[in-house]
C-alpha cells in the first residue's frame, strides 16, 4: 500500500554564461546569441538572457545526431536523462527522483500537455511529432511550477512543431534497423519506421498539415532469473534450486501472494506456486500508429487560430509496479489555440482507452489458479510430498515430486489450452480472477495568459522597463470507474464518474535596469486542488549582462506536486499488494493500521526459524516475536 501527498521542492541556481567570438567560432556565436526561447518566461526572449537554465535543440542538432529519432537525441542534452523501461516506452527526466512513470516531469507539444490521463505522464512520444514535423525542443531542467503548475518539479519539455505557412510541402522518411543482434533470447528482428508529412497553404489566411507515422519492432525480452526469495527456507537448509519458494525476477505467479507456509513432516516450509516466465505471457511485438492534423487560420498578421488533433494506437510494454502489455491502447488529443502578440488561449481534451491491455503478473497468477485453485494445489502438493518421504526420498526430492503432482494438468506455454486461457483472462476486468486493464479516462484543460504591457499598459514597458504577464488555468480529470482499477469512493456512487480538478493562476513581473543590462523577475503562482489547501509557489530571478557575450544568472524557485489520478484513486490487487490511492477518501482507516512489507517478511522469517530450529509451535513463535 502506498500513500501520496503533494511534494514540495526548492531549487537555487547561480550561473555564468559566455561565448567566445574568435574568427573560427564567429558564425556559431552569432547563431547562439540570436537563439530565441519562449518556455522559460512564456514570452519570447534571448536564450542566453533567459532567467532560468534552459536547453534548446533544433533541426540542425537532430540532423547531426546519430540517435534513431529526435526524441532519443534529447538524452544527449546537458542535464537530461532518458529512462528506457521498454523499446517503445521511454521517459524523459531532468532533475530529481524519477521512475518509469515520471509524473514529476511535464511534456508539452505546442504548449499542450500530452500526458495519458490515468498514467499521469506521456507514453514516450506517442502523441508527439515525428522527425519530419519537429522544429525545436526546449527543456527546462528543474522546478518549473511557478509558470506551469503541478507536476513540473523535475522539469519540462516543450516540443514545437512546424507551421504549415512557413514549412509547406510533402516529406517522406523511412528508417530501418536490425535489433537483437547476438541476443540469446531472440532471433534478429527488424525495426522499421515510416513517416509522412504534408503541409499546404490554401490561401494567405488558411493552411493545414497532416502527419502520419507507423513503426514496428520487437521489444527486449525480460529474462532475468535472479532470485528474489532465496532465504525463504534457509532455516531448513533448502537453498538455490532446492528452495520450493523460488521467485525469479522475470517470472510471475510465484510472488508473496502466491506462497503459503505449510507444515510437512513436522517442519514448516514456504512453498510457492510454479508461475510463468514473463516471455510466456506477453507478446513483445511493438507497433505504433500515430497521426496528427492541424488547421491554421490567420485572422490578421500576428493573430492565429489553430485546431490540432493527435492520436496514437499502440501495442507496447509498460512498466509501473507491475508490467503491462498495452494492446490496442488508444490516446487522443483535441486542441484549440488562439495566439496574438499579447494574448494566448488554449483549451484541449486528452482521452485514453486502454483497449485490450492486461497486467502480466495477474495473468500468470490467474492462469495457474484458473486450472487449479490454491487450496486444491497445496493439498495435492502435501499428499505427494508425504508419499515421497514415506518412500525414502530426500526432503528436496520430495518437494520436487510434490510440485510435479500438483502441477498435473497445468497449461504449458505454446499449447492451445494456454493460449485460450490467456485470451480469456485478458478480458476479465478483475485482477483477483483475471488480468484485463480496462480504463477509460480523460482530462480537459483550459488556460490563458495576457501580456498587460504589450498593448493595454504599453507605456509601462516603454518608460519603466516593466513587463507584466498574468495567466490562469484549470484542469478537470474524468475517470470512468471500471470496478477494478478505479472505484468512486463516494458511498452509493461506486460506478459514477470520478471528477478530480485543479485551478491555478500566476502573476509575472519583469523589470529591466542599468540600461537593460540587468533584468529582475518575480513570479507568484497559486493553485487549488481538490482535497488540498491553496499552494503558493514563487520564483525570483536576476540576469546581468555587462556585454552581449557574457551573462550572469541567479534564480530561486520552489515547486510542488499533487498526486496523479492513479496515485489518488487507484484501488487494485497488484499481486500481493493492495494498491490504494493516497487521498483520505480512499485510504482512511487503512494506513493507520498498516505494516511495512519488509517488517512482515522479517516477522515471517523469524517465526519460521523458531519453528524449524527451536522446536516451538507456530503459535508459540508468534507470541514470542510479536512484541519484539
Amino acid at each position: 500500500m502506498t500513500k501520496y501527498l503533494f511534494i514540495i521542492s526548492s531549487f537555487v541556481s547561480v550561473g555564468v554564461y559566455g561565448q567566445e567570438t574568435s574568427n573560427i567560432q564567429k558564425d556559431t556565436a552569432v547563431k547562439i546569441l540570436s537563439e530565441v526561447t519562449v518556455s522559460a518566461s512564456r514570452t519570447k526572449e534571448s536564450l542566453l538572457r533567459s532567467p532560468v537554465s534552459i536547453q534548446k535543440a533544433g533541426e540542425q542538432y537532430f540532423r547531426m545526431s546519430a540517435a534513431p529519432s529526435f526524441y532519443d537525441a534529447l538524452e544527449h542534452l546537458q542535464g537530461v536523462q532518458l529512462i528506457t523501461p521498454s523499446l517503445g516506452f521511454k521517459v524523459l527526466n531532468a532533475r530529481g527522483f524519477a521512475n518509469t512513470t515520471n509524473v514529476r516531469f511535464a511534456q508539452l507539444v505546442d504548449g499542450m500537455d500530452v500526458a495519458s490521463p490515468h498514467i499521469g505522464g506521456p507514453i514516450a512520444n506517442a502523441l508527439g511529432p515525428s522527425d519530419l514535423d519537429v522544429t525545436n525542443v526546449e527543456i527546462l531542467p528543474g522546478v518549473a511550477s511557478a509558470l506551469y503548475g503541478m507536476n513540473t518539479v523535475n522539469g519540462l519539455a516543450n516540443i514545437s512543431t512546424k507551421n504549415p505557412f512557413t514549412s509547406e510541402g510533402l516529406s517522406i522518411q523511412q528508417k530501418t534497423a536490425l535489433t537483437h543482434l547476438g541476443d540469446a533470447n531472440s532471433a534478429v528482428k527488424a525495426y522499421t519506421e515510416t513517416s509522412i508529412r504534408w503541409a499546404k497553404v490554401i490561401s494567405p489566411k488558411l493552411a493545414f498539415k497532416i502527419n502520419g507515422t507507423f513503426n514496428q519492432g520487437y521489444d527486449w525480452v525480460a529474462n532475468d532469473h535472479r532470485e528474489l526469495n532465496g532465504q525463504a527456507n534457509a532455516s531448513t537448509g533448502l537453498l538455490g534450486k532446492d528452495n520450493p519458494a523460488q521467485d525469479p525476477l522475470s517470472s510471475y505467479g510465484n510472488e508473496s501472494s502466491d506462497r503459503r507456509t505449510i507444515s510437512l513432516g513436522g517442519r514448516n516450509y514456504v512453498v510457492a506456486r510454479t508461475g510463468y516466465d514473463e516471455k510466456d505471457v506477453v507478446d513483445y511485438d511493438l507497433r505504433n500508429i500515430k497521426a496528427d492534423a492541424g488547421i491554421y487560420y490567420q485572422l490578421k498578421p500576428g493573430m492565429t487560430l489553430t485546431y490540432l488533433y493527435h492520436m496514437a494506437l499502440l501495442d507496447n510494454v509498460y512498466q509501473r509496479a507491475n508490467r503491462f502489455r498495452l494492446e490496442d491502447y488508444l490516446v487522443q488529443q483535441h486542441g484549440l489555440q488562439f495566439q496574438s502578440n499579447s494574448v494566448q488561449l488554449k483549451v484541449y481534451l486528452n482521452r485514453e482507452n486502454t483497449g485490450n491491455s492486461y497486467n502480466l503478473r495477474s495473468m500468470a497468477e490467474n492462469i495457474d489458479r484458473n486450472y487449479k485453485p490454491d487450496n486444491q494445489w497445496y493439498a495435492e502438493y502435501t499428499t505427494a510430498f508425504n508419499a515421497a518421504t514415506n518412500a525414502g526420498a530426500t526432503i528436496a526430492d520430495a518437494h520436487r515430486q510434490g510440485r510435479v503432482a500438483a502441477d498435473a494438468g497445468r497449461p504449458l506455454p505454446g499449447t492451445e489450452a494456454f493460449s485460450n486461457s490467456l485470451t480469456r483472462l485478458a478480458q476479465i476486468n478483475n485482477w483477483d480472477i483475471g488480468a484485463a486493464l480496462k480504463v477509460k479516462a480523460s482530462f480537459i484543460h483550459a488556460e490563458g495568459q495576457l501580456d498587460l504591457t504589450q498593448d493595454l499598459l504599453s507605456s509601462l514597458k516603454e518608460k519603466a522597463g516593466l513587463q507584466i504577464l498574468v495567466g490562469a488555468d484549470h484542469r478537470t480529470y474524468v475517470i470512468e470507474p471500471d470496478g477494478n482499477y478505479f472505484i468512486n469512493p463516494k458511498a452509493g456512487k461506486e460506478y459514477t464518474n470520478i471528477h478530480y480538478a485543479k485551478t491555478g493562476g500566476f502573476v509575472s513581473v519583469t523589470k529591466t535596469l542599468l540600461n537593460g543590462d540587468l533584468k529582475l523577475g518575480a513570479i507568484l503562482r497559486g493553485d487549488k486542488n481538490d482535497y488540498f489547501d491553496l499552494m503558493l509557489t514563487p520564483r525570483f530571478t536576476a540576469v546581468y549582462s555587462p556585454v552581449n557575450t557574457q551573462h550572469f544568472r541567479a534564480s530561486y524557485q520552489s515547486g510542488y506536486r499533487y498526486p496523479s489520478i492513479f496515485e489518488a484513486y487507484s484501488n487494485v490487487n497488484s499481486g500481493g499488494v493492495k494498491r490504494v490511492g493516497g487521498l483520505p477518501a480512499m485510504s482512511q482507516g487503512i494506513f493507520e493500521n498498516a505494516w511495512l512489507a519488509s517488517s512482515i517478511t522479517s516477522f515471517q522469517q523469524a517465526v519460521l526459524n523458531d519453528v524449524n530450529t527451536a522446536g516451538l509451535t507456530q503459535n508459540q513463535a508468534i507470541e514470542r516475536i510479536k512484541d519484539c
